[in-house]
């Protein structure tokens, strides 16, 4: 028969210790004890019952802990606040890209290709002339990247990126 969850060795050990402090009647050592929640009996079970809800409290607070490690997704609860420390702030800027190219779309005008650039750090959009860099690709793939954001070949989006660069670089004067 298996033991009992409650019954560790510091409670076997407790009850063993009342037991012979009381010789098996009054807990509390009196000769004549008329109160029968003070005889050794009756004082055990209650005392079995409070470490039972313990161990179920502890058991609950224990698998709330659980559940709120596995389902958690790391992150700070509390907003950062304050400013960056001059070494970070540079680490951080150093990491950025310089531009991100949003869109692709055509010109109404012109009927060429363009790509629709952001600067990093800053509102400032460039429309950049790709010219001739979607001519090897056909008109089915050149509608759906610029229409659906679908991926180029990717000799084409190196072109596109060195086009968007040169862009870049001639409007920041590097």
């Amino acid at each position: 028969m298996t033991k009992p969850k409650w019954a560790t060795s510091e409670r076997q050990t407790y009850l063993v210790k009342l037991f012979i402090r009381s010789s098996g009647f009054c807990v509390f050592g009196e000769a004549n004890c008329t109160i029968p929640e003070h005889h050794y009996e009756i004082a055990i079970e209650r005392l079995i019952d409070d470490w039972q809800a313990e161990d179920r409290e502890q058991a609950n607070l224990d698998w709330q802990a659980e559940r709120k490690v596995l389902h958690s997704l790391g992150e700070r609860k509390t907003p950062l606040r304050g400013r960056f420390s001059n070494i970070s702030q540079d680490i951080w800027h150093d990491q950025q890209p310089l531009f991100y190219v949003e869109n692709l779309g055509m010109n109404g005008i012109t009927l060429k290709p363009f790509a629709k650039v952001k600067l990093s750090s800053s509102y400032m959009r460039l429309y950049v002339d790709l010219g001739d860099c979607l001519r090897n690709v056909s008109k089915n793939k050149r509608r759906k990247a610029i229409r659906y954001g679908k991926p180029l070949p990717k000799s084409v989006d190196n072109r596109i990126a060195d086009k968007v660069w040169q862009a870049v670089k001639h409007y920041l004067n590097y």
